[in-house]
């Protein structure tokens, strides 16, 4: 309770405090229920850290621009995220030049989860959520209480939006959502690293699930 020497110990305190869960199998922690969130937003916004608080606002509009099905809000909201998210891990960071790319490889995936954090207040979120014909790289499942749709979010890397979609057609990702009735929003991203100044393409597709 006094003594921490790195990083890892102060978060294993506030685990078992039960301020943070623990997934054992990707090893890492999240903040387990809404009402912790709001905390930690209050503690963001007096605390001195106005980089996370624009990633928190910004996460509200992605959320409701991918409600609202508006692909290219959402791709500019990724690409707005993509430098937001970069600069708060390389912030007074002395070791930030050993920092991976965010949005490389499955460092791509955890990104998403970050862009979409305000999310979790309606909804649990998967991520490599086993579907039978593959993985789709994120769920978003509507907590009991919520009336929003579901959302299956896949990446390309250095592919199209559209081929994001068409995987998941083509791999059927929302069989994972069985026992689950309602409409499902089928989002598809794709990051091209070359382009700088648009480097993300997103569409949205509705169906509903019986």
């Amino acid at each position: 309770m006094r003594t921490f020497k790195t990083r890892d110990d102060v978060l294993t305190l506030l685990i078992h405090l039960g301020y943070l869960g623990y997934d054992a199998v990707a090893k890492e922690s999240f903040i387990p229920n809404k009402e912790i969130i709001g905390e930690f937003e209050n503690a963001m916004s007096v605390g001195g850290w106005p980089e996370v608080m624009r990633v928190l606002r910004a996460s509200e509009k992605l959320l409701e621009d991918t409600l609202r099905c508006d692909g290219e809000s959402v791709a500019r909201g990724l690409d707005l995220a993509h430098t937001e998210v970069a600069s708060i891990l390389t912030y007074n960071d002395e070791n930030s030049r050993f920092l991976p790319d965010v949005f490389s490889g499955k460092d791509s995936v955890a990104a998403i989860g970050l862009a979409y954090y305000s999310a979790r207040k309606d909804y649990r979120m998967i991520r490599e959520m086993p579907t039978g014909r593959g993985f789709a790289d994120v769920v978003f499942l509507p907590l009991p209480f919520s009336n929003k749709p579901a959302l299956v979010v896949e990446l390309k890397y250095d592919k199209s939006a559209d081929t994001a979609l068409q995987q998941i057609r083509d791999r059927r990702y929302t069989q994972a959502l069985e026992g689950y009735s309602g409409e499902i929003l089928l989002v598809g991203v794709g990051y091209d690293k070359d382009n700088r100044n648009k480097p993300h393409s997103c569409v949205i597709e509705k169906m509903v699930w019986h």
